[in-house]
């Protein structure tokens, strides 16, 4: 399983250079790999379609409140984790979860620290300290912020 983790606030472009990259990285890999990605706008969209047009299974993580979504067809899968996508604190979780069941990481990351906002580097370092590689991803021409 390969999660995808990043920063938030990257640009239609940026965007763009990232899903390319993944595209490009997932279709590398091992025939059975699959895709790991935690619901949202922006980044977890193109990781996930990078996943589907490369042919990999993809699981969501969706935030649930005791709330079951329809069934989706059998190439994808549907996980509910208890968390509130306005809680920062409560996605960092949920992206922790993320990772500790990923036996790789693609970071989405400039190599900024960590800061109030953005989580990235911890879940980097996260992921370092249980063993679980981790491969950067920051194309050539990306940029943090959404203008």
């Amino acid at each position: 399983m390969i999660a995808v983790v990043g920063h938030r606030d990257l640009g239609s472009r940026t965007l763009e250079l990232v899903e390319a990259e993944l595209r490009a990285r997932l279709g590398r890999l091992a025939e059975g790999a699959a895709a790991l990605v935690r619901a949202g706008a922006g980044l977890p969209l193109v990781s996930g379609r990078a996943a589907r047009e490369t042919g990999r299974k993809l699981t969501v993580l969706l935030p649930a409140q005791g709330v079951v979504p329809a069934a989706l067809p059998e190439q994808d899968r549907l996980r509910l984790l208890a968390f509130d996508p306005a809680d920062r604190d409560a996605c960092v979780c949920a992206d922790e979860r993320l990772v500790e069941e990923s036996r790789t990481v693609f970071a989405v990351w400039d190599g900024s620290r960590t800061d109030g906002r953005d989580a990235t580097a911890h879940l980097v370092a996260f992921a370092r300290t249980r063993g679980i590689p981790v491969e950067v991803v920051w194309p050539e021409g990306s940029v943090r912020g959404r203008a």
